[in-house]
């Protein structure tokens, strides 16, 4: 006995049971031989009428057998009748029925690829061999991956193990194309030997030779099988092909090697690898050479004079000014500046790069990057305006940016009138205005052609004159290919008012110095500047436009 609390067993035979007001508790001493197994302790539990307890914690302080004291089970009063018998060795060690075995669960996962051994210890709790085990699973079947050691090392236990797994297929890698060129190096100033940049020579092309490799297509490879525990063999996907990326002046050799055709500059639009022919003018554009309008990329010496155009389906680099004249293409690079003597406009799908303009048009659906000044001028860019190099200084004018403008100075001392406006794509904005006033010139057309009809509907046409009928048929064509225009303008205006709608809110950046002057607009919210604000954020907050730190 422990004091007042019913004890069985003690270090002598090498356990001991205390049943207590807070639970019954474990102690397994340690001895050099095995006096006793887990079936013994189970049969004294049962006739204690302990019935509910840890069954585990049992089995490892057995194997432990490390002399601690061990939690197993809730409190539970033994009758002085049962405590007699146990201490008259009328029960328990000297009259221990057999022990039944734990049931086996095999537990297969749904991909039949690994197999579980569970213990139900409902009806016994005996340690089952390792036939046993190999004998549940032949009963399921599972013939591949089992792991001898591991059934070798559960059956000591009471807890789950691995007892076999499957070789997992494993899949072939897919084809990809190796780009041997890398067109993240565009618009990198070009670094010398001495570590000095070149802002004049901003590597804004990416070219080749005729018969230089392009591109490398890796194939795909095939997958290997697996084998799942019933020795079935698991299909491996095989790797998926890709198409060469072929596109225009370019041509493939073999099954994987993709070339030039001729030199020029590369146009990778993901899918597909394009060279571009390249246009170089030795100089100026003007008298000597007129209008310049190529398919491709062009490269111009000099400087673009005035009331000349120069139009590409690619990017356009000058290494002069623009004077007066008109530029369009994907990318427009002007090593100088833009004057526009009223009349000059340059236009890009995509970005402008100039050192000046003034009194100028400036146009591009993403970005407009401006080293120095932009005076007087009216800069659109779908995205974002940037100057920030030099004087950074952007006096009278306009300038619209779809999500930002990055400036030092907005305006002058002079004060003079500066308009600024983010939050709106200004090339989305042009396009509805324009979009919307052709719908309603088209249907005011339709509405006179129906008019005109229905009083023409009176009249016997018969009695006409050929040519009158003639006139009366086309007017009637006519009203079809308007109708078709208008659902299609209608459609058209529906889409551009969502993206307008969709709209983040933009910001206005100024580095240096706002001054008044200026009329700053954010995502429509008018703010006029009447003081001077230094080194600023200027954004949309509940409606109204706030200055916030740079």
């Amino acid at each position: 006995m422990d004091g007042e609390y019913p004890v069985i067993g003690g270090p002598e035979q090498g356990y001991q049971f205390t049943f207590r007001n807070d639970g019954v508790f474990l102690v397994v001493y340690p001895t050099d031989s095995i006096m006793f197994e887990l079936s013994d302790m189970r049969q004294i539990l049962r006739e204690c009428g302990v019935v509910d307890y840890d069954v585990a914690l049992v089995s490892r302080s057995m194997r432990e057998a490390s002399g601690r004291e061990q939690r197993i089970a809730e409190p539970v009063e033994i009758s002085q009748e049962i405590l007699d018998k146990i201490m008259n060795g009328e029960t328990g060690l000297v009259n221990v029925a057999e022990e039944e075995y734990a049931r086996l669960i095999v537990d297969i996962t749904r991909d039949k690829m690994k197999v579980t051994i569970k213990y139900d210890t409902k009806n016994g709790a005996k340690l089952p061999t390792v036939d046993m085990v190999m004998e549940a699973l032949t009963e399921k079947n599972v013939i591949y991956g089992i792991d001898d050691e591991a059934i070798e090392k559960g059956v000591q236990s009471l807890a789950p193990f691995v007892a076999a797994q499957g070789t997992p297929a494993i899949p072939g890698e897919n084809a990809y194309i190796d780009r041997k060129f890398d067109l993240g190096v565009k618009g990198r100033p070009v670094i010398d030997e001495y570590d000095r940049v070149d802002y004049k020579d901003l590597n804004l092309f990416v070219l080749v030779k005729a018969n230089d490799t392009l591109a490398i297509r890796i194939p795909q490879t095939q997958g290997k099988p697996g084998k799942n525990v019933f020795g079935e063999t698991v299909a491996a996907q095989n790797g998926r092909p890709i198409p060469m990326p072929e596109g225009k002046n370019t041509k493939v050799l073999g099954e994987h090697q993709l070339i030039a055709t001729i030199n020029g500059q590369i146009v990778d639009t993901g899918t597909k690898i394009s060279i571009d022919p390249r246009l170089v003018i030795k100089g100026a554009v003007g008298v000597a050479t007129g209008d310049i309008d190529f398919d491709g990329s062009i490269l111009v010496n000099g400087s673009v004079k005035q009331g000349f155009s120069v139009k590409a389906t690619g990017d356009i680099e000058i290494k002069g000014s623009v004077n007066g004249a008109e530029v369009t293409g994907r990318n427009v690079y002007i090593s100088g500046g833009v004057t526009g003597v009223n009349r000059g406009k340059v236009h890009a799908e995509q970005d402008v790069r100039a050192a000046f303009t003034e009194n100028a048009v400036i146009e591009a659906g993403r970005d407009i990057y401006i080293s120095d000044v932009a005076l007087h001028s009216t800069l659109r860019a779908g995205q974002k305006i940037t100057c920030e190099d030099k004087h950074g200084q952007i006096t009278g004018g306009l300038a619209v940016a779809g999500e930002e403008v990055n400036v030092k100075i907005i305006g002058n001392q002079a004060y003079v009138i500066t308009r600024v406006s983010v939050g709106v794509d200004p090339n989305l904005q042009k396009e509805y205005h324009e979009v919307c006033k052709s719908y309603k010139e088209n249907k005011k057309r339709l509405l006179h052609i129906t008019q005109t009809l229905n009083t023409l509907s009176k009249i016997d046409i018969s009695s006409l004159p050929k040519e009158r009928v003639d006139q009366i048929n086309a007017l009637t064509r006519s009203q079809f290919p308007i109708a078709g225009q208008l659902k299609r303008d209608e459609k058209r205006i529906l889409e551009l008012e969502e993206k307008l709608s969709e709209m983040k809110n933009g910001k206005i950046k100024t580095s240096d110095t706002i001054y008044p002057g200026a009329r700053l607009s954010v995502n429509g919210v008018v703010k006029s500047i009447q003081e001077e604000f230094k080194h600023c954020t200027m954004s949309l907050n509940e409606g109204e436009v706030v200055v916030g730190p740079y």
